[in-house]
């Protein structure tokens, strides 16, 4: 089992992985990486894929601790949230326990950033308190993205969206700790916000930046490291299809162009890299973290 907590150091920002969640098996978001596919690519092995083929994924935090703000990105799935999909309904793990154990307790952390709206990335912003979701994280400014909302707040007839909008998004804008932001924030000296739209409208990705040192957090503008090899390969989750491959494409790009330190959203342990050119596609070079416990 992979260590529940890792860090990195960029320069003078701290950046912690808190994971709700890691294994292999069937990634349902990505219907062609099967393992007839996956196998084919043994660079995956053996962080991102087992011997047999078989996918590794993470639901997981990053706290980044730069030296005026303690940010959670990404808030994963939550306790006790009646979810459609089954591995994810009403789950009871030690979120909140390993992220204590970090050095962060929720009143620690002052600002929560989604990189968008979907339920594995909005869950801890509450936890069921007395029946009634109240905020995790009372002392922090929620980060939402005006235009991540706009489009949120139109599904609200659709169960699949209306289950973690009820629970885990209008508790957070009845509390008053929303601050409605730009797809290119700045959030503070060092972290700004990147637009990667076509997983969601308003999708964002973020920028670090700190003593010539600097990384990337994708946000689910690509699920797997596999879509490095496999530009073409879509979620099912993705709002516009051929835009998310253009900004899978684009960024890519950029990221193998600069050489920066880029994590992923949904990447296995150790979940940070180098993204690297091979002619006509990607592949991904681990950085193992500087600690981990």
């Amino acid at each position: 089992m992979a260590n529940k907590i890792s860090t990195w150091q960029i320069g003078k920002i701290k950046i912690t992985r808190i994971i709700e969640g890691e294994g292999a098996g069937p990634l349902f978001v990505l219907p062609d990486a099967t393992p007839e596919n996956i196998i084919k690519m043994p660079w995956l092995q053996p962080h991102f894929a087992d011997s047999d083929g078989n996918t590794i994924a993470s639901i997981h935090a990053l706290i980044l601790e730069t030296p005026n703000k303690c940010i959670m990105v990404d808030t994963c799935i939550g306790n006790d949230k009646q979810r459609h999909i089954p591995e994810w309904n009403m789950l009871h793990t030690k979120f909140l326990e390993n992220l204590e154990r970090a050095g962060y307790s929720t009143e620690k952390i002052d600002t929560v950033l989604c990189t968008h709206m979907h339920t594995d990335h909005v869950g801890w912003n509450t936890v069921l308190t007395n029946d009634q979701w109240e905020p995790t994280f009372k002392k922090a400014d929620y980060l939402f993205g005006k235009k991540e909302w706009e489009h949120t707040e139109k599904q609200l007839k659709n169960p699949l969206f209306a289950e973690f909008i009820n629970d885990s998004i209008i508790p957070i804008i009845e509390s008053g700790l929303v601050k409605f932001v730009e797809m290119d924030e700045e959030i503070c000296e060092g972290i700004t916000l990147e637009p990667t739209t076509g997983h969601t409208p308003g999708h964002v990705s973020i920028r670090i930046n700190s003593e010539g040192h600097k990384a990337a957090i994708t946000g689910d503008f690509l699920h797997h490291p596999s879509q490095m090899e496999k530009l073409e390969w879509e979620s099912i989750a993705d709002w516009d299809k051929e835009l998310a491959k253009k900004t899978r494409k684009s960024k890519l790009s950029e990221y193998a162009d600069e050489n920066i330190l880029v994590f992923g959203t949904h990447f296995a342990t150790p979940s940070a890299g180098y993204v690297k050119r091979q002619k006509d596609h990607f592949t991904y070079e681990v950085k193992h973290p500087d600690n981990s416990y």
